[in-house]
């Protein structure tokens, strides 16, 4: 974290998602993309960086975020209509060419209702994704591995071309953390995910 405020980043994540574009060249000039559970901001400091001025980013957290020059902020939760409908005036009619979610619940200790959890939120994730995404769009989600984990990426593979998995060297090494990168994905698509619940 030291070496994150040091360099004036938010938080350290933002190395894992610098190192996962390092690979996959996730942005490009013109982007537009949304930023799920964005707080505290390192996610969407590295996406302006990376757009360079040309796109825009629409980020969404429950919890407050110090503002960001360029980051159109939406507080609440994106399950909820209210939100939802602020998040599609953001966009101003545009479709996401990319959708990135470092989301997380916040852990109890029991693992078993944890994994549900954040199974849940990448369900959540993907299932905004489907209602939003540009034709050929991506998703950059976090997934912890366990239960649910590979009817998830299941879900991912019928919703894009490609699906990768990738774990940065800046996640911690006993983590069960992924990232699961979906590319092209295919318009018109509606999942089950949305009804499994």
């Amino acid at each position: 974290m030291q070496k994150a405020k040091a360099e004036g980043y938010r938080s350290r994540a933002a190395y894992k998602l610098m190192e996962m574009d390092k690979k996959d060249r996730l942005f490009a000039p013109g982007q537009l993309l949304v930023d799920l559970g964005a707080a505290p901001g390192s996610w969407s400091q590295v996406a302006l960086a990376r757009l360079g001025g040309k796109g825009r980013v629409v980020a969404v957290d429950l919890l407050p975020m110090e503002p960001l020059p360029g980051v159109n902020f939406i507080q609440g939760d994106f399950r909820e209509q209210e939100v939802l409908d602020a998040v599609l005036l953001a966009l101003g009619g545009r479709r996401p060419d990319l959708v990135i979610s470092d989301l997380a619940p916040n852990i109890s200790g029991i693992a078993v209702s944890d994994q549900a959890r954040s199974i849940y939120l990448c369900e959540l994730a993907l299932e905004f994704s489907l209602q939003c995404l540009a034709p050929g769009g991506s998703l950059l989600v976090k997934v912890f591995q366990g239960a649910g984990f590979a009817e998830f990426l299941a879900d991912m593979r019928k919703a894009f071309v490609k699906v990768a998995s990738r774990k940065p060297e800046a996640s911690r090494g006993r983590s069960s953390e992924l990232y699961l990168l979906g590319k092209g994905f295919k318009a018109g698509f509606k999942a089950d995910a949305a009804s499994r619940g």
